[in-house]
């Protein structure tokens, strides 16, 4: 399989926007799925200052094809100054379930 499959990575305070955003990027076949968690509290430092929020995790499964176009599509829609953007690349998992991420994501 070329395509490389990531799980991408998102948090937002909010529960309401979490649904908007993963509504939004599967609607546009950027990601096959995503999985919204939480509250979870996040312990951080922002501008000299530790701070402390309840916050919503977005775990979306995605291709590498299309990582470029979700970055840019989160940046757009997110709140927040330096939203939270990581992907970790999938190195193992079901052949079936890699299929079908490819499948559901523009490519």
């Amino acid at each position: 399989m070329a395509t490389k499959l990531y799980q991408l990575i998102t948090a937002i305070d909010s529960k309401e926007q979490a649904i908007k955003i993963a509504r939004t990027l599967i609607r546009e076949k950027l990601a096959s799925c995503i999985q919204i968690l939480g509250p979870v509290n996040s312990i951080y430092r922002w501008k000299g200052q530790i701070e402390e929020a309840n916050e919503f995790l977005l775990l979306m499964k995605t291709t590498s094809n299309c990582y470029k176009k979700l970055e840019k599509r989160i940046k757009q829609m997110h709140p927040y100054e330096l939203p939270e953007i990581m992907a970790l690349e999938s190195v193992d998992f079901l052949e079936e379930f890699g299929k079908w991420i490819i499948e559901n994501t523009e490519n």
